[in-house]
């Protein structure tokens, strides 16, 4: 068991090595300035994670576990509208609270996460989000729509323009596209709008 004060030391690497890794890219930053930048001294952070991509594969294996436990109780929503907003709106409030800064980074350095295990993983995660939202249907449309309303989440934190808006009102907008999206699956209108 990780204690509180290991997990959240572990939590900090991870920030801030993310945004170093975003800053200055992947291959540009080294143990010891993610080390400077947190304050302590590269023994500390090798007691942590001995390399650059224990830290990356560590954010994955966090993220993959997150995803993991929406897609299990995905399954037990029903595959209509309201199943389908339940798991949409899930899936925003994580990525809301842990992706930013993740997503951030494999956008900007794709080439060193292409390389990296946990790529393969993430891609079979978001697959299988878009077959849980797109269930009940086998139209290459619908699975589109899925693929789009899943990607809206995503794509708020590059395409939705304004430094002034919080990342409350991004995950909003991005539901309310995902929303119209995935309320056109399977030709079934959302319940309540006859």
């Amino acid at each position: 068991m990780v204690s509180e004060s290991t997990g959240s030391t572990r939590s900090r690497i991870q920030a801030v090595a993310l945004e170093l890794f975003t800053e200055q890219g992947y291959e540009k930053t080294s143990l010891r300035e993610i080390a400077e930048r947190l304050g302590v001294t590269k023994a500390a952070l090798y007691y942590h994670f001995k390399s650059k991509e224990e830290i990356v594969n560590s954010v994955v294996e966090d993220r993959l576990a997150r995803l993991d436990a929406i897609i299990e109780r995905a399954h037990t929503r029903p595959d209509d509208a309201a199943g389908r907003h339940a798991i949409i709106a899930e899936y925003a409030d994580e990525f809301f609270q842990h992706g930013p800064s993740a997503m951030r980074f494999f956008e900007q350095n794709q080439t060193a996460f292409k390389h990296l295990s946990g790529g393969q993983q993430m891609r079979e995660r978001l697959f299988a989000m878009i077959g849980l939202l797109s269930r009940g249907t086998d139209s290459p449309a619908d699975q589109l729509r899925a693929a789009l309303a899943l990607f809206s989440i995503h794509s708020s934190l590059f395409a939705v323009r304004g430094p002034e808006l919080s990342n409350e009102e991004r995950k909003r907008v991005a539901l309310e596209v995902a929303h119209e999206l995935l309320d056109t699956i399977d030709g079934k209108p959302p319940a309540g709008t006859d």
